[in-house]
Protein backbone atom coordinates (compact mmCIF):
# COMPACT_ATOMS: atom_id res chain seq x y z
CA UNK A 1 0.00 0.00 0.00
CA UNK A 2 1.70 3.67 -1.21
CA UNK A 3 1.67 5.73 1.69
CA UNK A 4 -0.66 8.42 1.22
CA UNK A 5 0.50 12.22 3.18
CA UNK A 6 -1.89 14.67 3.76
CA UNK A 7 -1.64 18.56 2.80
CA UNK A 8 0.35 20.77 4.68
CA UNK A 9 -0.82 23.06 7.01
CA UNK A 10 -0.58 26.85 6.35
CA UNK A 11 -1.65 30.09 7.52
CA UNK A 12 -5.85 30.57 7.96
CA UNK A 13 -6.21 26.37 8.30
CA UNK A 14 -8.80 24.91 11.03
CA UNK A 15 -7.30 22.51 13.80
CA UNK A 16 -9.60 19.90 15.52
CA UNK A 17 -9.18 19.20 18.78
CA UNK A 18 -10.33 15.73 19.82
CA UNK A 19 -10.04 13.35 22.76
CA UNK A 20 -9.64 9.31 21.75
CA UNK A 21 -8.06 8.42 24.55
CA UNK A 22 -7.99 10.99 27.79
CA UNK A 23 -10.63 13.73 28.49
CA UNK A 24 -10.00 17.67 27.99
CA UNK A 25 -11.80 17.32 31.75
CA UNK A 26 -9.05 15.96 32.67
CA UNK A 27 -6.37 18.25 31.45
CA UNK A 28 -7.73 21.42 32.40
CA UNK A 29 -7.73 20.47 36.05
CA UNK A 30 -4.42 22.50 35.33
CA UNK A 31 -5.75 24.84 32.94
CA UNK A 32 -3.27 26.17 30.51
CA UNK A 33 -5.77 26.58 27.62
CA UNK A 34 -4.99 30.56 26.98
CA UNK A 35 -1.76 29.68 26.36
CA UNK A 36 -2.25 27.12 23.98
CA UNK A 37 -4.37 29.06 21.93
CA UNK A 38 -2.11 32.09 21.86
CA UNK A 39 0.25 29.65 20.56
CA UNK A 40 -1.97 28.24 17.44
CA UNK A 41 -2.92 31.86 17.20
CA UNK A 42 0.68 32.92 16.88
CA UNK A 43 0.82 29.92 13.73
CA UNK A 44 -2.29 31.61 12.28
CA UNK A 45 -4.43 28.69 12.92
CA UNK A 46 -7.64 28.22 14.18
CA UNK A 47 -8.67 26.01 16.62
CA UNK A 48 -11.88 24.34 17.30
CA UNK A 49 -12.79 21.35 19.44
CA UNK A 50 -15.03 17.88 19.33
CA UNK A 51 -18.17 18.12 20.63
CA UNK A 52 -17.34 15.66 23.28
CA UNK A 53 -13.72 16.67 24.40
CA UNK A 54 -15.15 17.59 28.27
CA UNK A 55 -17.24 14.18 28.58
CA UNK A 56 -15.36 12.34 31.45
CA UNK A 57 -16.25 9.14 33.20
CA UNK A 58 -14.35 7.17 35.81
CA UNK A 59 -11.95 6.23 33.62
CA UNK A 60 -11.11 9.87 32.90
CA UNK A 61 -12.10 9.13 29.00
CA UNK A 62 -15.69 9.36 27.43
CA UNK A 63 -17.67 6.33 25.47
CA UNK A 64 -16.48 4.97 22.57
CA UNK A 65 -19.39 6.22 21.05
CA UNK A 66 -18.42 10.09 21.46
CA UNK A 67 -14.93 9.32 20.96
CA UNK A 68 -15.69 7.37 17.90
CA UNK A 69 -18.23 10.14 16.54
CA UNK A 70 -15.42 13.29 17.18
CA UNK A 71 -12.92 11.58 15.24
CA UNK A 72 -15.54 10.94 12.06
CA UNK A 73 -16.92 14.40 12.81
CA UNK A 74 -13.07 16.13 12.17
CA UNK A 75 -12.11 13.82 8.91
CA UNK A 76 -15.47 14.61 7.28
CA UNK A 77 -15.66 18.15 8.15
CA UNK A 78 -13.97 20.09 4.51
CA UNK A 79 -13.24 22.72 6.69
CA UNK A 80 -10.89 21.21 9.11
CA UNK A 81 -6.97 21.04 7.80
CA UNK A 82 -5.62 19.46 11.06
CA UNK A 83 -6.80 17.01 13.84
CA UNK A 84 -4.50 17.15 17.39
CA UNK A 85 -5.81 14.87 20.34
CA UNK A 86 -5.33 16.59 23.58
CA UNK A 87 -3.67 14.14 25.53
CA UNK A 88 -2.93 10.11 25.73
CA UNK A 89 -4.18 7.67 28.37
CA UNK A 90 -4.96 4.21 28.06
CA UNK A 91 -8.01 3.31 26.01
CA UNK A 92 -7.73 4.55 22.50
CA UNK A 93 -7.80 1.24 21.16
CA UNK A 94 -11.26 0.45 22.15
CA UNK A 95 -12.19 2.82 18.72
CA UNK A 96 -10.65 1.00 16.32
CA UNK A 97 -13.67 -1.93 15.22
CA UNK A 98 -15.63 1.48 15.43
CA UNK A 99 -13.83 3.36 12.66
CA UNK A 100 -14.96 4.39 8.93
CA UNK A 101 -11.35 3.45 7.57
CA UNK A 102 -13.06 4.63 3.69
CA UNK A 103 -13.85 8.13 5.18
CA UNK A 104 -10.40 8.29 7.42
CA UNK A 105 -8.57 7.40 3.88
CA UNK A 106 -10.41 9.88 1.70
CA UNK A 107 -10.47 12.61 3.68
CA UNK A 108 -6.47 12.76 4.23
CA UNK A 109 -5.52 15.21 6.85
CA UNK A 110 -2.74 15.55 9.28
CA UNK A 111 -3.36 13.78 12.94
CA UNK A 112 -1.03 14.46 15.57
CA UNK A 113 -0.60 13.13 19.13
CA UNK A 114 1.73 10.47 20.91
CA UNK A 115 1.43 7.85 23.44
CA UNK A 116 -1.63 5.98 23.98
CA UNK A 117 -2.99 7.92 19.93
CA UNK A 118 -0.10 5.05 19.08
CA UNK A 119 -2.77 2.47 18.50
CA UNK A 120 -4.74 4.86 16.57
CA UNK A 121 -1.69 6.07 14.50
CA UNK A 122 -0.53 2.77 13.57
CA UNK A 123 -3.91 1.28 12.98
CA UNK A 124 -4.93 4.10 10.22
CA UNK A 125 -1.05 2.89 8.41
CA UNK A 126 -2.28 -0.42 8.53
CA UNK A 127 -5.72 -0.03 6.98
CA UNK A 128 -5.35 3.00 5.16
CA UNK A 129 -2.11 4.35 4.30
CA UNK A 130 -2.36 7.34 5.54
CA UNK A 131 0.73 9.15 7.14
CA UNK A 132 0.35 10.57 10.81
CA UNK A 133 2.57 11.84 12.95
CA UNK A 134 3.61 10.99 16.39
CA UNK A 135 4.61 14.58 18.07
CA UNK A 136 2.75 16.66 20.63
CA UNK A 137 -0.31 16.66 22.27
CA UNK A 138 -3.04 19.90 22.26
CA UNK A 139 -1.72 19.70 25.93
CA UNK A 140 1.35 20.07 25.33
CA UNK A 141 1.45 23.78 23.78
CA UNK A 142 0.61 24.49 27.73
CA UNK A 143 4.44 24.13 28.46
CA UNK A 144 5.27 27.86 29.29
CA UNK A 145 9.61 27.68 28.90
CA UNK A 146 11.99 25.38 26.53
CA UNK A 147 9.14 24.99 24.27
CA UNK A 148 10.57 26.00 21.00
CA UNK A 149 12.45 23.00 20.28
CA UNK A 150 9.24 20.70 20.20
CA UNK A 151 7.05 24.35 18.19
CA UNK A 152 10.12 23.82 15.53
CA UNK A 153 9.84 20.51 14.98
CA UNK A 154 6.11 20.43 15.14
CA UNK A 155 5.69 23.08 12.46
CA UNK A 156 8.39 21.68 10.30
CA UNK A 157 6.70 18.47 10.07
CA UNK A 158 2.98 19.79 9.85
CA UNK A 159 3.99 23.11 7.62
CA UNK A 160 6.78 21.75 5.49
CA UNK A 161 7.42 19.10 3.00
CA UNK A 162 11.18 18.80 2.77
CA UNK A 163 13.34 15.89 4.50
CA UNK A 164 13.88 16.71 8.56
CA UNK A 165 17.20 15.97 9.66
CA UNK A 166 16.59 15.64 13.57
CA UNK A 167 19.71 16.39 15.81
CA UNK A 168 20.21 15.59 19.65
CA UNK A 169 18.61 18.79 22.07
CA UNK A 170 20.84 20.95 24.01
CA UNK A 171 18.81 20.14 27.48
CA UNK A 172 15.63 17.72 28.17
CA UNK A 173 13.70 17.89 31.42
CA UNK A 174 11.17 15.24 33.08
CA UNK A 175 8.84 17.02 35.07
CA UNK A 176 5.53 17.57 36.44
CA UNK A 177 5.52 20.68 33.73
CA UNK A 178 2.07 21.56 34.20
CA UNK A 179 1.50 21.35 37.46
CA UNK A 180 4.52 24.03 37.93
CA UNK A 181 5.82 26.21 35.80
CA UNK A 182 8.22 28.32 37.24
CA UNK A 183 10.60 25.44 39.25
CA UNK A 184 11.78 23.47 36.61
CA UNK A 185 15.64 22.73 35.90
CA UNK A 186 16.24 21.26 32.40
CA UNK A 187 19.18 19.18 32.41
CA UNK A 188 22.21 18.70 29.75
CA UNK A 189 21.41 16.15 27.29
CA UNK A 190 24.50 14.29 26.44
CA UNK A 191 23.55 13.33 22.98
CA UNK A 192 23.06 10.20 21.34
CA UNK A 193 23.65 6.45 22.00
CA UNK A 194 24.90 5.16 19.28
CA UNK A 195 24.23 1.52 19.70
CA UNK A 196 24.88 -0.51 17.10
CA UNK A 197 26.84 0.74 13.58
CA UNK A 198 24.94 0.77 10.51
CA UNK A 199 23.31 2.64 7.28
CA UNK A 200 19.65 2.04 6.96
CA UNK A 201 16.24 3.01 5.38
CA UNK A 202 12.46 2.44 5.57
CA UNK A 203 9.09 3.28 6.43
CA UNK A 204 8.47 4.34 9.61
CA UNK A 205 6.52 2.44 12.12
CA UNK A 206 6.35 2.98 15.99
CA UNK A 207 5.72 5.17 18.73
CA UNK A 208 5.00 4.25 22.27
CA UNK A 209 6.27 0.54 22.13
CA UNK A 210 3.71 -1.25 25.25
CA UNK A 211 0.79 0.57 22.75
CA UNK A 212 2.08 -0.44 19.87
CA UNK A 213 2.13 -4.33 21.48
CA UNK A 214 -1.30 -4.05 21.50
CA UNK A 215 -2.11 -3.98 18.54
CA UNK A 216 -0.32 -7.38 17.68
CA UNK A 217 -2.77 -10.64 16.69
CA UNK A 218 -5.22 -7.43 15.17
CA UNK A 219 -6.38 -6.34 12.12
CA UNK A 220 -4.42 -2.90 12.98
CA UNK A 221 -0.77 -4.00 12.95
CA UNK A 222 1.26 -3.20 10.12
CA UNK A 223 3.90 -4.87 8.70
CA UNK A 224 7.30 -4.80 9.73
CA UNK A 225 8.91 -5.90 6.90
CA UNK A 226 10.51 -2.71 5.67
CA UNK A 227 10.02 -0.97 8.68
CA UNK A 228 12.56 1.42 10.14
CA UNK A 229 11.25 1.61 13.54
CA UNK A 230 11.14 4.37 15.86
CA UNK A 231 10.17 3.38 19.49
CA UNK A 232 9.79 4.88 23.14
CA UNK A 233 8.32 4.22 26.02
CA UNK A 234 7.09 5.55 29.52
CA UNK A 235 7.96 5.85 33.16
CA UNK A 236 6.30 2.35 33.92
CA UNK A 237 8.43 0.70 31.37
CA UNK A 238 11.26 -0.08 33.74
CA UNK A 239 14.14 -2.37 31.90
CA UNK A 240 13.00 -5.64 32.24
CA UNK A 241 9.55 -4.66 30.83
CA UNK A 242 10.85 -2.68 27.80
CA UNK A 243 12.92 -5.93 27.34
CA UNK A 244 10.41 -8.35 26.88
CA UNK A 245 8.24 -5.10 25.33
CA UNK A 246 10.54 -5.43 22.35
CA UNK A 247 10.84 -8.98 22.34
CA UNK A 248 7.56 -9.66 21.68
CA UNK A 249 7.61 -7.02 19.08
CA UNK A 250 10.35 -8.31 17.24
CA UNK A 251 9.08 -12.21 17.36
CA UNK A 252 5.89 -10.66 14.90
CA UNK A 253 6.20 -12.16 11.49
CA UNK A 254 8.35 -9.78 9.66
CA UNK A 255 10.62 -8.66 11.82
CA UNK A 256 13.30 -9.96 10.53
CA UNK A 257 12.65 -7.39 7.57
CA UNK A 258 13.08 -4.61 10.51
CA UNK A 259 16.10 -2.05 9.15
CA UNK A 260 16.66 0.38 11.21
CA UNK A 261 15.86 1.02 15.41
CA UNK A 262 15.90 4.57 17.06
CA UNK A 263 14.46 4.54 20.69
CA UNK A 264 13.90 7.98 22.32
CA UNK A 265 15.17 8.90 26.08
CA UNK A 266 13.62 7.20 28.78
CA UNK A 267 12.16 8.49 31.60
CA UNK A 268 14.29 9.10 34.72
CA UNK A 269 11.66 6.69 36.90
CA UNK A 270 12.19 4.30 34.57
CA UNK A 271 15.61 3.43 35.65
CA UNK A 272 16.81 2.48 32.12
CA UNK A 273 21.15 2.83 31.51
CA UNK A 274 23.11 2.73 28.66
CA UNK A 275 24.51 -0.99 29.95
CA UNK A 276 21.29 -2.35 30.24
CA UNK A 277 19.95 -0.95 26.70
CA UNK A 278 22.93 -2.84 25.74
CA UNK A 279 22.16 -5.83 26.93
CA UNK A 280 18.65 -5.87 25.61
CA UNK A 281 19.76 -5.24 22.14
CA UNK A 282 22.73 -7.90 22.35
CA UNK A 283 19.55 -10.35 23.15
CA UNK A 284 17.67 -9.44 19.92
CA UNK A 285 18.53 -11.86 17.22
CA UNK A 286 16.63 -9.90 14.59
CA UNK A 287 18.41 -6.78 15.44
CA UNK A 288 21.94 -8.55 14.25
CA UNK A 289 23.47 -6.61 11.71
CA UNK A 290 20.86 -3.43 12.22
CA UNK A 291 21.80 -0.10 13.08
CA UNK A 292 20.48 1.21 16.53
CA UNK A 293 20.35 4.20 18.09
CA UNK A 294 19.18 5.35 21.47
CA UNK A 295 18.44 8.61 23.64
CA UNK A 296 16.78 9.96 20.92
CA UNK A 297 14.32 13.17 21.05
CA UNK A 298 10.78 11.33 20.96
CA UNK A 299 8.01 10.06 23.55
CA UNK A 300 7.45 11.19 27.09
CA UNK A 301 10.27 13.72 28.17
CA UNK A 302 10.62 17.35 26.66
CA UNK A 303 11.49 18.69 24.26
CA UNK A 304 9.75 15.34 21.68
CA UNK A 305 10.09 15.54 17.69
CA UNK A 306 7.68 15.12 15.42
CA UNK A 307 7.99 12.23 13.03
CA UNK A 308 6.06 10.87 10.55
CA UNK A 309 4.60 7.23 11.09
CA UNK A 310 4.31 5.42 7.65
CA UNK A 311 6.67 8.05 6.18
CA UNK A 312 10.40 6.79 5.70
CA UNK A 313 13.44 7.97 7.47
CA UNK A 314 17.04 7.45 7.02
CA UNK A 315 19.08 5.91 9.69
CA UNK A 316 23.25 6.30 9.07
CA UNK A 317 25.33 5.42 12.50
CA UNK A 318 29.46 5.40 11.65
CA UNK A 319 32.24 4.84 14.10
CA UNK A 320 30.23 6.85 17.25
CA UNK A 321 28.69 9.47 15.22
CA UNK A 322 24.81 9.19 13.45
CA UNK A 323 22.24 11.14 11.67
CA UNK A 324 18.36 10.15 11.64
CA UNK A 325 16.68 12.12 8.49
CA UNK A 326 12.83 12.20 8.01
CA UNK A 327 11.05 12.18 4.69
CA UNK A 328 7.80 13.60 5.03
CA UNK A 329 6.41 13.69 1.44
Amino acid sequence: MDPIFPPRLSEGDVVRVVAPAASRAMVTEHDHTALIEARFAELGLTLTYGRHVDERDPFDSSSVASRVADLHDAFADPSVSAILTVIGGYNCNELLPFLDWALIRDNPKILCGFSDITALQNAILARTGLVTYSGPHWATFGMRDHFEPIMRWFTAATFGAGPISLTPSRHWSDDLWFQDQDGREPIPNEGWWTLRPGTAEGRIVGGNLCTLNLLQGTPYMPSLDGALLILEDDFESHPATFARDLTSLLQLPGAAGVRGLAIGRFQKDSRMTRPLLEQIIDTQPSLRGVPVLANVDVGHTAPLATFPIGGRAELDVIAGKATLTLHNG
